[in-house]
């Protein structure tokens, strides 16, 4: 197996009224890395996006759901497979979408940049990453809204919102779970900026992302600029708890 030495790998995927897109995600994740098991976890899908994910944990021993009983924010539903993974043992723990835009055929790089880092984002925006069926507003407002929190929290990441990572399971153990407060989309930036204020190693690599074929997007611009809020509220007091840190020794210096 090409990625034996990483130990045993999961990938979490979340889903909310997915049907029409969950079967090839799989499909596609098991074909590029088969040693890989799968993690859905659905948020009670009216559409039936559950009741699909059992058919194909029933047909493949690496494929297991975690059944929640409603929609309760993105980061909330990895941090429920999250919890699952490192209970049952896993020593790698990925993220992906099921709705096509992240490329499953893109994983092993991912997987292979683990070797020296704690966490691999997969990034559209930097060299050789790239978007497809974007509009220019939505490109603007993820460019901008990265270039914000990389200024706003003095991060050397460029895709921080991406939801296409891997993180080793120790990571995820350091950064200690329990205190996330992040249900929305700005979950992925608290994630890498607790992975990065615990002094471990980020990497990023490029990955291509390709806007959905089927469904809705749950991002919208009311979501992004709520994210942006929640950030900024965050990263002023990440900001401000720093200045007291630095100012403490020097009060503590004087005579």
């Amino acid at each position: 197996m090409r990625f034996e030495s990483l130990g045993r790998i999961v990938i979490v995927i979340p889903t909310y009224d997915e049907v029409d897109n969950i079967a090839e995600a799989v499909a596609r994740l098991r074909a590029a890395v088969p040693e890989a098991d799968v993690l859905i976890v659905d948020d009670n899908s009216p559409d039936g996006t559950g009741a699909v994910a059992d058919r194909l944990a029933a047909e493949d021993g690496q494929v297991d759901v975690l059944h929640r009983h409603g929609k309760e924010g993105l980061g909330a539903a990895y941090l429920a497979g999250f919890g699952r993974a490192l209970q049952s043992g896993y020593d790698v723990i990925g993220e992906m979408d099921a709705d096509g835009s992240h490329q499953p055929e893109e994983l092993p790089q991912l997987l292979e940049a683990l070797g020296d880092a704690d966490l691999v984002i997969g990034s559209r925006w930097i060299p050789g990453g790239s978007i497809v069926n974007w509009s220019r507003g939505r490109e603007a407002m993820s460019r901008g809204g990265n270039l914000y929190v990389r200024a706003l929290l003095g991060i050397d990441v460029y895709d921080a919102t991406s939801g296409f990572r891997v993180f080793r399971s120790q990571t995820l153990e350091k950064i200690d779970l329990a205190t996330v407060r992040s249900a929305g989309y700005v979950f992925q930036t608290d994630l890498v900026a607790r992975t990065l204020d615990a002094g471990l190693v980020v990497r990023e690599v490029p990955i291509e992302f390709v806007e959905r074929v089927r469904g809705e997007s749950k991002m919208s611009p009311r979501v992004a600029l709520e994210s942006l809020r929640r950030i900024t509220g965050w990263g002023l007091r990440h900001r401000s708890s720093r200045l007291r840190e630095a100012v403490r020794p020097l009060r503590g210096s004087r005579p």
